[in-house]
Order: structure tokens, then sequence, then C-alpha cells
């Protein structure tokens, strides 16, 4: 007979974000919510899923992988038309796809670090500094930081001045840092906070060459992440 007393089982943050998935990919589809609607606040869908922070994070990251939304920095998050849903989308789900991501990123991220390091504005510099300090506020509090590793990124590529460059990190969205999408039972030993904490040092290198607009130190920072990111991940 059950203990009446016992705390009741938690379920995983997994499934409940996939609660969230579920009902807001039907309003989608149903036209409830139409292409360039912004979606409820992340504190009104909190209140109507009685679920945390976290898990709407992670709900969005998936639906933008899906390609269903994008989330503008600063404004919001818009339900795609269904042509703009036909754009690049990569699957990512599996140790091997992260190393096949990282390896796209590193052909194309460490040439936009080297001109973000000579085109960057005070502005732009200051943006990507608060999205480090959330990265970090982030990792205290045990939340998922995947949308403020992504800003960061994206501000880079935004920096180079080059549309194509912001472009494509855009269409790319949660898939570029893809270590939250990844299989349970693909992940095996790997400790995301533990990874988190590696990046957010390497995040400040590459930083710290842009305040410089060093453009070699940029590059070099870069390489040095992604490859990390890569060999950590795979277990190498």
């Amino acid at each position: 007979m059950p203990n009446e007393n016992a705390p009741p089982v938690r379920r995983r943050s997994t499934n409940l974000a996939q609660g969230v998935v579920d009902a807001l990919t039907r309003r989608i589809l149903l036209g409830q919510l139409k292409p360039g609607e912004k979606l409820p606040s992340e504190s009104t869908i909190v209140l109507e899923h009685g679920v945390s922070r976290t898990v709407v994070r992670e709900a969005i990251s998936k639906l933008q992988a899906s390609g269903l939304v994008e989330t503008r920095h600063g404004i919001g998050t818009f339900v795609l038309a269904q042509h703009a849903r036909q754009g690049l989308r990569l699957h990512v789900d599996t140790v091997a796809s992260v190393r096949n991501m990282l390896e796209l990123r590193l052909g194309l991220e460490v040439q936009a670090v080297a001109l973000a390091a000579l085109r960057r504005t005070d502005v732009q510099l200051a943006h990507m500094r608060q999205a480090l300090d959330d990265y970090q506020a982030s990792l205290a509090s045990n939340d998922s930081c995947v949308e403020e590793d992504k800003r960061f990124h994206q501000l880079i590529a935004e920096a180079t001045g080059n549309t194509f460059f912001s472009e494509i990190m855009q269409h790319l969205g949660t898939t570029m840092i893809p270590r939250t999408q990844v299989k349970a039972d693909e992940r095996g030993g790997a400790d995301f906070a533990k990874l988190g904490q590696l990046a957010s040092l390497e995040h400040e290198a590459i930083f710290n060459a842009l305040q410089r607009q060093d453009p070699d130190a940029a590059r070099a920072a870069m390489v040095l992440h992604l490859t990390n990111s890569r060999d950590r991940f795979s277990g190498e």
C-alpha cells in the first residue's frame, strides 16, 4: 500500500517541458497563435502550466529548434510564418550530431569573431557583457543557460556587420548550443553544469579579445572554445 505521507514524485523537467511544447504547438497549428504573433510572456506560461521558468525556457528552446518560433532579444518570442519554418533546420539530438554542429560552427564563427573584433561597437560590446553576466547568473542558480549562450554567439555574428553571418546563426537557433537536446541515453556521464563553467571561462577569453579589438586573439579563443566543447562532450 503506498505511503500517503510520502512526497509526490516530481516529474522530470524534460517531460514537463514537452507538455508545454505540445500545448503551444497545438495553439500555433490551430491558428490560436498566428504567424508574427508574440507568445505569452515567460511568467504567463509559468502560471498557465504550473511549471518553473527553467521548464519554460527549455520548452521555448525546443520550439525554436523545431522552427515554429524565433526569439528576438529584448523583445520576445514570435510565431514564424509557414514559409520561414521551411528554412535551414538541423536536427541535433545525438553525440555525433553535436560534433557535426561544432565542426560547422568552427568554419563559421572563427571568421565571424575576427571580423567582430575589428568592427564591434561599444554598445554591442556592452550587450555581450550583459549576455555573459546573465549566463553566470543562470549557472549560479542551476538554471539552463542555453538562451544566454546562444545570445552571446548571436551578438558576435551581428557585430561582424555582415548580415549573412547573423542570419545563418539565427537560422541555427538553439541547435547551435546542442548539449541539452541530446537524448539522455546518448549523454553518458556528461556533466552539463561542469561543461557550462568551462565554457564560461572560454567565453571570457573571447570577450577579452573582442574588448581589445584583437582579431588574432579572438580567432584563437574561438577555436579553443569550440574544439574544447567538441572534445569535452564526446568524452575525448
